[in-house]
């Protein structure tokens, strides 16, 4: 069962390095997952959260930026831990997704089945 979570939801990194405020734009309905060529590697679960939804209380100096192809898309990670906390969205950049693992008090079993999304078959790839 998924706790009630305090608003703005703490999100951690494994070390304690980076800490997020966290406002989701709507609780675990958008939880989901990719198959993009990056994401079935990293294996995380994503919610969703507006751009002025995650706030860097600390550990600015900690992330460190990944981006690919276009570099629409914008992953960042503990430089200490190597954990993912957040990424801006290809699909829609207006967009973050925040790894559900980091969120306190979550277990993302607790999700149960989580959709996928197709990025493999990504609608900015064109035909």
């Amino acid at each position: 069962m998924l706790p009630e979570l305090s608003r703005p939801h703490r999100a951690t990194c494994h070390c304690g390095a980076v800490e997020l405020a966290v406002e989701l734009s709507d609780g675990f309905s958008t939880a989901r997952r990719c198959d993009c060529s990056f994401c079935r590697r990293r294996g995380a679960i994503a919610v969703t959260a507006p751009l002025d939804g995650v706030r860097i209380v600390k550990g600015a100096d900690n992330l460190r930026l990944y981006t690919f192809n276009t570099g629409t898309a914008q992953h960042w990670f503990c430089k200490t831990c190597g954990i993912y906390t957040h990424h801006r969205r290809r699909s829609n950049p207006n967009e973050y997704g925040v790894n559900v693992a980091c969120l306190d008090g979550v277990n993302p079993r607790d999700l149960g089945e989580v959709p996928w999304t197709d990025g493999v078959n990504h609608p900015s790839d064109g035909a």
